[in-house]
């Protein structure tokens, strides 16, 4: 049992963790309707309405119905997303926007505490204005040299598409459901599974695969609805070709699922609608590869070895990877994962956290993850123990992956996919054998970018802390140029 304590009252308290959020996951991570968890609860379905919204506090007795139904530790039920808002917060208060303003990290804990609608609306202004102030400079950029009309364009929609997933925890039973019937009825488990894939789709939509002709090296899947033809590049490793099958298999077989799901989501523009329903569809194709129920008893049985699945089921490293993350299924599930994904320049293409790390939102992230230090050891898994600042410490591993679509002379993508969890569910990982996990002897002490990490001591800090004044000595240097040399 636990000493958590929560009182119900009409106006809930500042000091009172805020589940509502974590309760609607949960129900929607079992497609659960309002009004039929409110039943199995014993509630009105406006009430528990009103407990998702954080305008009713939960009492002792409903919390421990919560944890019984979803099968979790009343620890586990009480988690919030208030530290990576808080996260959040503090990155975009390290804009230099705000630079003659004295905010701490307390008074922002002190915001999402008491307020978090108004924290999260703090934050989606900073982003649309973020967005349209590089927009701006774009645009000027563009018509300085080429005179050309371009319009600045609203919220991000790969930001809308991350915070969508984030929400949903990466995990929908629709689509597993849907993947698990489209999976029994095309006969996947052979050897040939595109050869399978590829009658599954004759046969129930009438589409032909076909290769793609050499010449065409823009894209890497072509479907053309009217002739029923799809298109897949010779270029492309066998898993790939397996993976672009599948999402097409998706956008067809997932299609009704995909747009329920897409209207559930905060999308202010067609294009993060139609980004959302890539995420979908690639989803879907993750969970027909990589059944869950399979999957998730080879990822136990192997002690989460990325490599050792990627051969067993045919796919990439980042499918892998990826399809680790998805692993939530209530009464099974797996180990709650961290992944990114960043190019050698820094940026952060793929974010998404359930271990409790905090990814950036803007911008690259701290130089010493190692998701950037893998690029010193391409193809080499690259084990990390990081600690933030906080104290928080997280089993983290790391490895390069390339991509390319032609022969010599064609430009290659080189990537970097990282995945973590908390140090105490490191044990479960093959990855940690031979490690003291109890006194780890190799802690890397990261922070989530420079702008908000506190660790004055950092050689490789590239901008001056938000939180912290600036003591320069031009006599003496610190170890970086923003901090102080003396004792």
């Amino acid at each position: 049992m636990t000493n958590l304590q929560i009182a119900s009252t009409d106006a809930p308290k500042s000091d009172t963790p805020k589940l509502g959020g974590r309760i609607r996951r949960l129900r929607r991570q079992e497609g659960l309707s309002q009004a039929a968890l409110a039943i199995e609860l014993g509630i009105s379905a406006s009430y528990l309405n009103l407990i998702e919204h954080n305008r009713r506090n939960l009492t002792v007795p409903l919390l421990i119905k919560l944890a019984e139904r979803f099968e979790l530790e009343l620890s586990e039920i009480a988690e919030s997303d208030e530290g990576r808002l808080s996260a959040d917060l503090m990155e975009a208060f390290g804009d230099d926007l705000f630079g003659d303003i004295d905010l701490t990290t307390t008074d922002v804990r002190d915001l999402v505490t008491s307020n978090s609608t108004v924290a999260r609306a703090i934050l989606a202004l900073y982003d649309r204005y973020r967005n349209m102030r590089d927009d701006a400079e774009t645009v000027g950029a563009q018509a300085r040299t080429n005179h050309d009309d371009v319009t600045i364009s609203d919220r991000l929609p790969s930001e809308q598409v991350s915070d969508f997933l984030q929400a949903r925890a990466n995990y929908f039973p629709e689509l597993e459901e849907s993947a698990e019937r489209v999976n029994h009825d095309s006969s996947l488990s052979g050897e040939d599974t595109l050869g399978a894939m590829s009658t599954f789709l004759t046969n129930t939509f009438g589409v032909r695969v076909m290769d793609m002709p050499e010449d065409d090296t823009r894209a890497v899947r072509r479907f053309d609805p009217d002739s029923r033809i799809l298109g897949l590049s010779k270029m492309l490793p066998a898993d790939s070709r397996n993976f672009q099958a599948a999402h097409q298999i998706g956008l067809l077989a997932a299609d009704r699922e995909i747009d329920m799901l897409v209207d559930e989501g905060d999308f202010t523009n067609e294009d993060g609608r139609t980004l959302a329903r890539i995420a979908l569809a690639n989803y879907f194709a993750g969970a027909l590869l990589m059944p869950y129920d399979t999957f998730h008893k080879a990822a136990k049985t192997h002690r989460y070895d990325v490599e050792l699945l990627q051969h067993r089921f045919g796919v990439s490293f980042e499918q892998a990877c990826h399809r680790l993350t998805t692993l939530q299924r209530p009464r099974k599930r797996g180990v709650p994962f961290h992944l990114l994904r960043a190019d050698i320049a820094g940026n952060i293409s793929k974010r998404f956290s359930l271990s409790g790390i905090h990814i950036p939102r803007h911008g690259g992230a701290c130089p010493r993850w190692n998701v950037y230090t893998a690029f010193l050891q391409p193809g080499t898994i690259n084990v990390q123990i990081s600690q933030m600042p906080d104290g928080k410490t997280f089993f983290c591993i790391a490895r390069t992956v390339h991509k390319a679509n032609g022969g010599y002379g064609q430009p290659r993508s080189y990537l970097s996919i990282g995945l973590g969890c908390e140090m105490s569910d490191a044990a479960a990982l093959v990855y940690a054998d031979g490690i003291n996990l109890e006194r780890p002897e190799r802690i890397v002490p990261i922070g989530v970018s420079c702008r908000t990490c506190p660790r004055m001591d950092c050689g490789q800090r590239a901008f001056p802390p938000v939180a912290h004044a600036l003591e320069t000595d031009e006599n003496a240097r610190g170890v970086s140029a923003y901090s102080s040399a003396s004792a």
